[in-house]
């Protein structure tokens, strides 16, 4: 070499072993840290009246179809073995103000306790009293709402679709809004019976009708809150579906990589921590811009984060005291336009590829195409 250096190893061995030796506690409490430190210092016009409002999910995301994260996390059973891979589910609670991941639980998508609602109870440190947690209409069993409320934590959802909404009864508090009693209803099998007698015998839940929405609530008071102030809020809950997208979509989360579970979880927890990191970078430049952190873009952040990667990492120390200060500075700039009633179809616009699926394991069909060759190749020298 030039300067009398030893050749750079293109053998990745030595960074797969200490990615072997991170503590699989490390990441996800780094990331919960960082996390209690961007809710601590929201300010005020990143809340609602005060009150810290919290989104709530679930996803899945693929990875390496090896034997041991088959056993482990398994694919869907509407597939075939060897022709599937096996899906993880991600249950993340979002904070509405920062956009940083607070919390989240993972597991496999069959079994048992592996829903949504269950890995919601993995999850009872993020919420505090005073929250509001926005959910979908999937998480309002009687069981949850009562969990939530016992813990002082309001929730704002849609009426699940299965359960009748009748106006004429309850405490009524205009038109198409009242107050409604729902009765506990028999235990489930996953409930333990002490469990099932603190449980409360009923609940009081608002339920009100806006536009095509049936909407419920613990906010029960009419004067507080009223119809459209709700349907606003809840309308908010779209942000967790535009931070899941990000992180599995902008942060490349959606495919792992990692063949054993161990490293699954690890990888996960690294992109979280990532994520957040960048979330906590947008915070500073929205305080610096004076805006919230939802104004701003989250790709743009993340690519002016990559452009200005090296310079960080080997500028001298002054310089790159500079360069944080323009690097905050330009992501404050880049503003997502504000398209109140913007809808888009659930469809796009690019078709895929005209390639064929496997129907049989790949190495059968490579079997199979391996004795055609043979045959072949006998026909022609015969």
């Amino acid at each position: 070499m030039a300067q009398d250096l030893s050749k750079s190893s293109l053998d990745t061995g030595a960074y797969c072993k200490a990615r072997q030796r991170l503590s699989s506690k490390l990441l996800p409490a780094l990331s919960k840290a960082l996390c209690e430190r961007l809710s601590q210092a929201q300010s005020n016009s990143w809340r609602w009246r005060g009150r810290e409002i919290k989104l709530i999910d679930g996803t899945t995301v693929f990875m390496p179809d090896t034997d041991v994260n088959q056993a482990t996390y398994r694919q869907s059973s509407q597939q075939q073995p060897g022709l599937g891979f096996p899906i993880m589910r991600i249950v993340a609670i979002i904070s509405l103000g920062c956009g940083a991941v607070l919390d989240w639980a993972s597991g496999a998508c069959a079994g048992k306790l592996t829903g949504e609602t269950a890995m919601l109870r993995q999850l009872d440190a993020a919420l505090n009293p005073g929250d509001i947690l926005l959910m979908d209409r999937y998480y309002t069993g009687y069981f949850t709402v009562a969990r939530l409320l016992a813990r002082g934590v309001d929730f704002v959802s849609r009426q699940h679709q299965l359960r009748h909404t009748d106006f004429e009864r309850g405490q009524r508090l205009g038109k198409g809004d009242h107050v409604a009693q729902w009765s506990r209803p028999v235990r489930p099998k996953w409930m333990t019976p002490e469990e099932y007698e603190k449980v409360p015998l009923s609940l009081q839940v608002r339920e009100t009708r806006v536009g095509e929405w049936t909407l419920i609530t613990s906010l029960t008071g009419a004067k507080e809150v009223s119809r459209l102030e709700l349907n606003e809020i809840y309308g908010w809950r779209w942000h967790i579906e535009l931070d899941l997208r990000a992180i599995k979509s902008v942060m490349r989360i959606e495919t792992l990589r990692c063949k054993t579970p161990e490293m699954v979880v690890k990888e996960v927890a690294a992109h979280l921590l990532a994520y957040n990191l960048v979330r906590s970078v947008m915070a500073q430049a929205a305080n610096k811009m004076n805006c919230t952190p939802r104004q701003l873009s989250f790709k743009a952040a993340l690519q002016q984060l990559r452009a200005f990667e090296e310079q960080l990492r080997h500028g001298a120390y002054a310089r790159v005291m500079w360069l944080c200060e323009v690097l905050i500075g330009g992501i404050g700039q880049v503003k997502i336009p504000h398209r109140p009633g913007r809808v888009e179809p659930r469809a796009i616009k690019r078709r895929n590829k005209n390639i064929a699926h496997l129907t049989q394991p790949r190495a059968v069909l490579k079997t199979q195409l391996q004795a055609q060759r043979e045959l072949i190749m006998a026909a022609v020298y015969a």
